[in-house]
């Protein structure tokens, strides 16, 4: 089956291809996959999934069958299989880069999908939207690692926080004449810093249990509910008799 995203990424053209070139990067913003090792143009790697009660983890490899930087252009194929043999994936994947600005690109994404086992029952329908809130995850963790850094609450344009200057000499605030001046109140506790974009320490599931569900329930409302409307008058005409 085909699946067909697009979505923009608030960097110019050039950073952003920079950015998806970094496989292991990008994969960890995927929710449960990791790439485990990566040479030259082929990675391997692993993704999790969880269906109900049942989960699968799928392991293989992958190659980049073309990367085209002059034209923004990058295709990868992909292959798994489920170490418990309940099924395999498949896709090779054509990725487009667009400047729509200085500072804006939009990343067109087509997906040649192969599954079986468990996952293919769902229907290309049902897969596309399942698809379309995972790339919202997987946008919102891209953004936060190729985007600008959000400035600092009351900073003024092209001002440099005081914590960032690292490195810096500190102007003491002592009197000239090396006597003591008047005591300065405790610096307040830094609070950790965070590395943006840094890995996770493990790669949860996707739970298409969770993400399913909503999207079946919207899609079939309807005949669910003519469905359950028999049954209770069905239930009430036995209990009459």
């Amino acid at each position: 089956m085909d699946l067909n995203h697009a979505f923009t990424v608030p960097v110019d053209r050039t950073t952003a291809w920079a950015a998806f070139q970094d496989i292991e990067s990008v994969a960890e913003c995927f929710p449960g996959a990791t790439v485990t090792s990566v040479e030259g143009d082929t990675f391997q790697g692993t993704c999790k999934v969880k269906l109900g009660p049942v989960a699968l983890q799928y392991s293989g490899s992958g190659s980049f069958l073309e990367r085209d930087a002059e034209n923004f252009l990058m295709v990868l194929e992909a292959k798994g299989r489920d170490k418990r043999g309940n099924g395999t994936a498949g896709a090779t994947v054509r990725t487009s880069f667009i400047e729509e600005g200085p500072s804006s690109t939009r990343v067109e994404v087509v997906t040649d999908l192969n599954i079986t086992g468990k996952p293919a029952q769902f229907g290309r329908g049902v897969m596309q939207d399942v698809s379309d809130k995972l790339l919202g995850q997987f946008v919102q963790c891209l953004e936060s690692r190729v985007g600008p850094p959000a400035a600092p609450a009351g900073a003024s344009e092209g001002s440099v926080p005081e914590a960032s200057r690292v490195g810096e000499p500190v102007e003491s605030s002592a009197p000239a004449d090396g006597s003591a001046g008047p005591a300065s109140p405790p610096a307040p506790e830094e609070p950790p810093v965070v590395k943006v974009g840094a890995p996770p320490q493990a790669a949860a599931a996707i739970d298409l249990g969770t993400t399913v569900l909503p999207v079946l329930a919207k899609t079939y409302w309807k005949p669910l509910a003519g469905a359950s409307l028999v049954i209770v008058l069905l239930v009430r005409w036995l209990r009459r008799r």
